[in-house]
């Protein structure tokens, strides 16, 4: 059995001639076990992150150590954690040959390397490998080297686009132009795309592409019941057929079955390498576990901690009863007082992050979740409360994760989604030994597969896919299966297409119940901007497929009176505050607003369009055009919501928005008013701001 069998809570106790022994002891196991067990074992890897941790808080008992850990970083592949200064020679040298000067000095390990050289061979890779892996990295080496001039990236939610956009802007100084929002063109000199796969499907200036980069790609397989999967898998089709290489990464997946016939080869790289060790104290069987969380919640050495819950409303409710109980910042009061004054003062929001609890769910608006991921890595927030949309993919700096619940969605999460949750304790450089604090019983482990669609037999793809094929045979089944559609729903391919989103057996019953509603008189015929009853009268049908309930509103005329309120509020800010001053429902589910204002942004205007081609093939006249792209920005300036995916909250940049600003014009009033001390800021906004768009 390859363990280190190392107590290391003991260890810490340790002082003087005793501490010395003890690590010199740790050393030479973990030497003699390099030797026996496999190159990416995690029991024997663990003992460099947690000697480094062990010399930083003990730097002068063990400083005679530090040329030893570092020989020992480089046998096992941590080169990263090489102390150059230290080491020998022959070290210090490996260390300087993995470091790239140009991503900032980032050593990287040897997992990361070979990777690396697999793509720079030009060999297509999926990699799996765990959170603290550094995947991510190793798309910044690759456009270090300048050999791709043109790279898609696809990433599963908007807070990551950002995220990525501000790293490439910050390491690469204009060498590329970064395309993420609709509204951008891409030029001719070196450009990324970063997009959601919502996106990437829809742009014409893709062009011949040099690489394909697909992050967290077990989303491709449809049986992890991802709702998104289906465009997901048609964007990379997509892409895929215009690139010269693609590179897929995500966590912990054992194999990637591929159809006999599969078009695209690949190598699979799977390592189970990680950067930093993870404790795991198990809580399943304590008596009182709410008591315990709060308990555990309260302790700062902690801190920073995720706590992860299973929805929204329990988000919601666990932080609001902590804050209850007590206050763990001195530095959250001017983000609660914003909160206060721009979403509203009557919601658990404000009042749980004045006591210094932060919530990140997918109801958190996007602008001020990313406020509340920057405040919790700066510990500026301590604690914060969220479910699993923080796993994909955003980088906390979070020393303990807290798994309360362990369910998502009513269901219990597999191994591989604990995994990813687990994953998120630790980070290289800040917290070299994370701690897991598991408070229900650990999923069974199971190998996973991963089945992409894009990888599939042709007569296993679902419709909604198989419309974005584009050099299907004509005697092929799944041919035939979109002539049988076309001739069904009468309709042509470009239209199928538009249907994809909600589904083709969505789409046919939505069919049915449109031509029912235009027979009876429905008000559906409409252009330009319509009426509050044509609007209900549209919704009546749409909700006879979907319950409004999905589209955050309890009923159709509830759901309409959202959206025409949305569009009479001069200010998103007056919507919001009164939304808040309105609402009767339970506290937890004070915020489901922000479910609706999603729910315009992705889900309504798919819907609407949908019902448009229907509405249009009785009354070719109707136009539902300017009011689906007025509703997918909220009624407001299209710049104001590609500022708020950028950190700039829509209710700040309002206040400097005039008529026909560019995206542009507005940021530099924005910078101006940053630099003349404004009195249209607060000095939290203009921290907030400069945080944004300066990155200080």
């Amino acid at each position: 059995m390859t363990t280190l069998a190392a107590d290391w809570k003991e260890i810490h106790k340790l002082e003087g001639a005793e501490l010395r022994k003890a690590v010199f002891g740790v050393v030479q196991r973990a030497s003699q076990l390099l030797q026996a067990s496999e190159a990416d074992d995690p029991t024997v890897l663990e003992a460099v992150p947690r000697l480094v941790e062990l010399m930083g808080s003990r730097p002068d008992e063990l400083a005679s150590f530090k040329e030893l850990i570092s020989a020992l970083a480089r046998a096992s592949g941590l080169w990263n954690y090489i102390d150059r200064e230290s080491a020998d020679a022959t070290d210090a040298l490996i260390a300087e040959a993995v470091t790239a000067d140009e991503l900032g000095g980032v050593t990287f390990h040897r997992e990361q390397i070979i990777a690396l050289n697999t793509l720079l061979s030009g060999k297509n890779l999926i990699l799996s490998a765990p959170t603290s892996f550094g995947k991510s990295m190793l798309i910044d080496a690759l456009l270090a080297t300048r050999r791709y001039e043109r790279v898609a990236i696809v990433l599963p939610t908007i807070a990551l686009l950002d995220e990525f956009r501000r790293r490439l802007l910050s390491r690469f100084n204009g060498a590329f132009q970064l395309v993420m929002h609709p509204s951008e063109k891409a030029g001719a000199g070196p450009v990324v795309f970063l997009g959601t796969q919502e996106r990437l499907i829809h742009r014409d200036d893709l062009g011949y592409l040099d690489l394909t980069v697909v992050d967290e790609f077990y989303k491709l397989d449809p049986s992890r019941k991802d709702e998104r999967s289906v465009t997901l898998n048609a964007a990379v089709y997509r892409l895929l057929k215009r690139s010269k290489q693609f590179f897929f990464l995500g966590p912990n997946i054992d194999n990637v079955a591929v159809s006999a016939d599969a078009r695209w080869r690949f190598e699979f790289l799977k390592t189970r390498f990680s950067t930093v060790a993870v404790d795991t104290i198990d809580l399943q069987d304590i008596p009182n576990k709410r008591q315990r969380l709060i308990d555990e919640i309260g302790e700062d050495t902690n801190w920073p901690a995720l706590v992860f819950v299973s929805s929204p409303d329990r988000a919601n409710e666990l932080a609001a009863e902590v804050a209850e109980q007590m206050a763990i910042s001195d530095y959250s009061s001017d983000f609660a007082e914003w909160l206060a004054e721009n979403i509203g003062p009557n919601g658990l929001l404000s009042r749980s992050v004045h006591f210094g609890f932060g919530i990140h769910h997918g109801r958190t608006p996007r602008a001020v979740a990313a406020r509340m991921v920057r405040m919790f890595n700066e510990q500026k927030l301590p604690v914060l409360f969220c479910t699993s949309t923080l796993i994909e993919g955003v980088n906390t700096a979070a020393k303990t994760v807290m798994i309360f619940d362990k369910k998502i969605n009513r269901a219990d999460y597999d191994f591989f989604t604990f995994s990813n949750i687990r994953g998120r304790a630790g980070r290289l450089g800040q917290h070299h030994v994370g701690q897991v604090f598991v408070f229900n019983e650990v999923p069974q482990h199971e190998e996973l597969e991963v089945a992409p669609t894009v990888f599939g037999d042709d007569d296993d793809l679902p419709d909604e896919y198989i419309v974005y094929v584009e050099d299907r045979e004509v005697s092929s089944r799944p041919d035939n299966r979109v002539r049988n559609l076309m001739q069904q729903l009468e309709l042509d391919e470009a239209q199928l297409r538009l249907l994809s989103p909600v589904g083709i057996a969505n789409a046919i019953r939505l069919r049915e119940f449109a031509h029912a509603a235009l027979a009876d008189g429905g008000h559906l015929v409409w252009q330009g901007v319509p009426k509050y009853s044509q609007i209900k009268a549209a919704l009546e049908v749409i909700c006879r497929i979907q319950k409004p309930q999905t589209f955050g509103a309890w009923s159709v005329s509830q759901l309409a009176y959202y959206i025409e309120q949305l569009r009479r509020s001069r200010t998103l800010r007056k919507f919001l505050l009164d939304s808040d001053e309105n609402y009767r429902g339970k506290p937890e589910g004070h915020d489901a607003i922000f479910k609706f204002l999603r729910a315009c942004e992705y889900g309504l205007p798919q819907y609407f369009t949908a019902l448009e081609v229907f509405v249009r093939q009785r009354e070719p006249e109707v136009d539902y055009s300017l009011f689906i792209g007025s509703l997918s920005s909220w009624f407001r300036p299209e710049i104001l919501k590609e500022l708020d995916e950028e950190g700039v909250p829509v209710q700040i940049a309002e206040r400097f928005y005039r008529n026909d600003d560019t995206k542009a014009m507005l940021l530099k009033r924005l910078e101006t008013a940053i630099a003349n001390d404004s009195d249209q800021l607060t000095a939290f906004e203009t921290q907030w701001l400069n945080d944004v768009l300066f990155g200080r």
